[in-house]
């Protein structure tokens, strides 16, 4: 069976699953977070290269404070556990998005995550955090016209390559399998560049009750499907 070298995560439904079991929304993502532990472990044992999760969105402000407030409390002890485990899982731990918004020691926090981390050789894990694809395209649009206005290069040069070099997934491999959990079916605005060949697997599990035989059932998915880049497979 072979085995995706990147999968990307959408980890949908731990308010819901918390829900369903008379528990309160905070509750769901504390499960979720214990669950990516589990989760990066066994995707690395099972061979993936590459882990990319989206954990909070440039929308997800928009939740109630209450409940952005508990995230950022979640967030911050997530970090300096990952900081850890990423030592004592031989884990290079990369994040996606905009930092700039979210709290001083929080940054810091992610920071010493990714300083700490960087020579390491194993699973590459990337977080996205305040993160948007229409947000992540805009500022790489930004960065490229300051250079091509500082005389790097002229517009005529550009290409998908050079552009993809602009984003905060620069030197990552695109996804080669997107798994969104709790059925939802959309991208939420979710790496959409990096997205434009991938396979996607919707399932119903919410993500707290995702586990190790769902990762499997969605490789084993990816396995059936005929990838063919917008050309004809030859038989």
């Amino acid at each position: 069976m072979v085995i995706p070298q990147h999968v990307a995560i959408i980890l949908d439904g731990n308010g819901r699953w918390a829900k369903s079991k008379g528990m309160p929304r905070n509750y769901g993502h504390v499960r979720g977070a214990k669950n990516l532990e589990v989760i990066c472990e066994d995707a690395y044992n099972m061979g993936i290269k590459y882990l990319t999760v989206y954990l909070f969105s440039t929308e997800n402000w928009k939740r109630s404070k209450d409940e952005v407030d508990a995230l950022m409390k979640l967030f911050r002890s997530y970090t300096k556990t990952c900081i850890k485990t990423a030592r004592d899982n031989n884990m290079k731990v990369r994040v996606l998005g905009d930092p700039t918004a979210l709290a001083p020691d929080l940054q810091k926090s992610l920071k010493n995550l990714v300083e700490s981390s960087k020579d390491n050789t194993g699973l590459n894990f990337q977080i996205a955090i305040n993160y948007g694809s229409r947000d992540e395209i805009v500022r790489g649009i930004r960065k490229l016209a300051a250079d091509c206005r500082d005389g790097q290069f002229s517009p005529e040069d550009i290409t998908e390559e050079m552009f993809a070099g602009y984003l905060d997934t620069a030197g990552i491999p695109d996804p080669d399998l997107l798994i969104r959990t709790s059925g939802e079916q959309r991208l939420s605005n979710y790496l959409m560049w990096q997205l434009a060949y991938t396979e996607f697997y919707f399932t119903e599990v919410p993500w707290p009750a995702f586990t190790k035989e769902e990762l499997q059932k969605a490789i084993e998915k990816y396995n059936g499907r005929e990838r063919r880049y917008g050309g004809i497979k030859e038989e």
